[in-house]
């Protein structure tokens, strides 16, 4: 099978890579990766690297990201994105079988959409979930009214989608990829993250990612400071946190951490630790802060509570370890202070289906 993966930015690729490094190594698979959106771009840490550092090769760019992230930029650069996309398409629609997509961004609704008159075959992961808090809810089901074939999370998430589409029978529910990584990744201790980051997972840490909601921008400021009280609060917390991804209003948020944290000696900001560093993070602190859908799908199984803050990530199915607070600096201290108590999460991951790399190569293999 010729089969082409669309990956737009870090999120993505550290989902997919399971899956990857599984058709890499089965000769059943021709495999090409085609790199866009963020990964292409300086601003964003140029994460094209950090495919070629896992043995996987980049065989397509395209390049259409806008410098910045305002409402106009946004539209600017999903537009871009379909012109580069259709003639990308153009000159490779006889080339794959079967193109992947995942999710829900800007990016990569443009890309998926430009393949459209090209009839151009997709296949989507993680369909039928919502976030009503971010414009990304309207593209994944987009994605999902887009695609031929579909591979759901959960069995919730199979019925929605079921009930989206025309072809309701290649539905595949197989949990979510992403917690292949837990299994397959050689985590880096405590000692090995300190020598690579030059910070100590051994103080009690607090692991924050916090992406705009894009559904009402102009809020992002404010919600960016409540966070910065909280933690100019907490001076006995270490607090990691990861940068804003590129969505509107992103830059806002982080230039209100940078000008507000940087001096502080117990806060580090890295702008993207990688798969492997940010899961290792996520098994050694005590809990997670933000709103950011990794906190949703892949905490429980590291047994971490999470405080999801805001409606970025509302209407999301959630396990019990989610602790949903408004974004103020009161009510997030009173959930600081309930984790405190009892930071270990026993339950179970609702996102986990016994493995979803080994039921996704299975279904394409039943493919006609």
């Amino acid at each position: 099978m010729k089969i082409a993966v669309l990956t737009s930015s870090r999120a993505d690729f550290g989902i997919y890579m399971p899956l990857l490094n599984a058709m890499k190594a089965d000769d059943y698979f021709d495999l090409k990766i085609i790199a866009f959106g963020t990964h292409l771009s300086r601003f964003h840490g140029y994460t094209k690297n950090q495919i070629q550092e896992t043995g996987l090769t980049v065989d397509y760019e395209v390049d259409s990201m806008m410098l910045s992230d305002s409402k106009e930029a946004i539209a600017n650069a999903t537009g871009l994105t379909m012109i580069k996309f259709a003639s990308f398409w153009m000159e490779h629609e006889s080339d794959f079988d079967l193109v992947l997509c995942l999710g829900d961004r800007y990016e990569m609704f443009a890309a998926v959409f430009s393949g459209l008159p090209f009839s151009i075959k997709f296949a989507h992961l993680h369909g039928g979930e919502k976030t009503l808090g971010a414009i990304d809810n309207v593209f994944r089901h987009s994605l999902s009214h887009a695609s031929k074939i579909h591979f759901t999370s959960t069995e919730n998430h199979k019925k929605r989608v079921q009930e989206l589409i025309d072809e309701p029978n290649e539905v595949h529910n197989v949990g979510a990829l992403s917690l292949d990584n837990i299994l397959e990744l050689d985590l880096l201790s405590i000692i090995s993250f300190k020598r690579k980051w030059k910070i100590d997972l051994g103080k009690p840490t607090v692991l924050v990612t916090f992406h705009p909601e894009t559904v009402k921008p102009e809020s992002n400021a404010s919600f960016a400071n409540e966070i910065v009280k909280v933690i100019v609060k907490n001076q006995k917390l270490q607090f990691l946190i990861t940068m804003p991804n590129a969505d509107t209003a992103g830059s806002v948020i982080r230039n209100i951490f940078l000008k507000e944290l940087s001096e502080m000696t117990n806060v580090s900001m890295i702008e993207n630790l990688g798969i492997k560093s940010y899961f290792s993070a996520m098994r050694h602190c005590s809990f997670l802060l933000g709103n950011t859908s990794s906190g949703i799908i892949e905490a429980a199984s590291f047994n971490k509570f999470v405080i999801n803050l805001g409606d970025r990530q509302k209407g999301r199915s959630c396990s019990e370890n989610i602790i949903q607070t408004p974004i103020n600096q009161k009510e997030i201290q009173k959930s600081i202070d309930i984790v405190s108590i009892n930071n270990t999460y026993n339950n179970e991951n609702i996102y986990f289906n016994g493995g979803a790399t080994k039921s996704i190569i299975s279904a394409l293999k039943k493919l006609k």
